[in-house]
């Protein structure tokens, strides 16, 4: 079954590259703990506030779901 996870972040100034590396650490440990072997797409979309300035990620990580129990 292919599923759909989001993770989220909030970005602040100056402090972006470290939030992003927390963000793939949390996918990376995701696709891990559940041993995920099939990845369709990761992707990134922006939040922002009423002034237009990005103050957040949305990462969503589309998937095929493994079988319990089975050996393919």
């Amino acid at each position: 079954m292919i599923k759909v996870k989001t993770f989220t972040n909030e970005l602040k100034i100056f402090q972006t590259h470290k939030e992003l590396i927390s963000l793939d650490q949390q996918v990376n440990g995701f696709i891990k703990e559940n041993a995920i072997k099939k990845v369709f797409s990761v992707s990134d979309c922006a939040t922002t506030d009423d002034t237009g300035a990005t103050i957040g990620i949305i990462r969503a990580l589309t998937y095929e779901e493994p079988t319990r129990g089975r050996n393919k």
